[in-house]
């Protein structure tokens, strides 16, 4: 006595790939279950897409620069804080932001930053307090005036 095969619960409208031929779009479509509805303001699941990631990192943005201030505010005061912050170097912006994205890639990639974000942390620690302050607070400071 033969079996028949398990016929999948999902029901698929007839239209479901939406004209598109390729797997990915009959894969969304047969898992929504209904290829007419787009989420988003836009009917162009594309524009809403661009309209997620552009909110994601300006909200990102703006959470670490409030958090980056708040960490300065102590020290160098609200006017010193924002200036530090505001002022940060092209060079400073995509070193940092390529060191984090190389990091978040790979666990040998997290591996490297930390380590050098720990042998740096180490080294700081190395040396005098005072010393440490001075370099730091010079860096800091020729970042405001910039």
């Amino acid at each position: 006595m033969a079996r028949r095969p398990a016929r999948s619960k999902i029901k698929v409208h007839p239209e479901a790939s939406g004209g598109m031929t390729d797997a990915g779009g009959k894969a969304i479509a047969a898992a929504t279950g209904d290829s007419e509805k787009v989420f988003g303001p836009s009917s162009n699941p594309a524009t809403n897409l661009i309209i997620q990631d552009i909110a994601l990192r300006a909200g990102g943005r703006l959470m670490r620069h409030t958090l980056e201030k708040g960490l300065l505010r102590g020290r160098y005061g609200g006017t010193g804080a924002k200036a530090i912050v505001e002022n940060r170097s092209l060079v400073h912006t995509l070193v940092g932001g390529l060191l984090a994205r190389y990091a978040t890639r790979s666990l040998p990639g997290a591996v490297l930053i930390g380590g050098g974000l720990i042998a740096k942390t180490l080294f700081d620690r190395g040396r005098s307090k005072r010393s440490s302050r001075r370099a730091g607070d010079q860096t800091l400071k020729k970042m405001a005036e910039d």
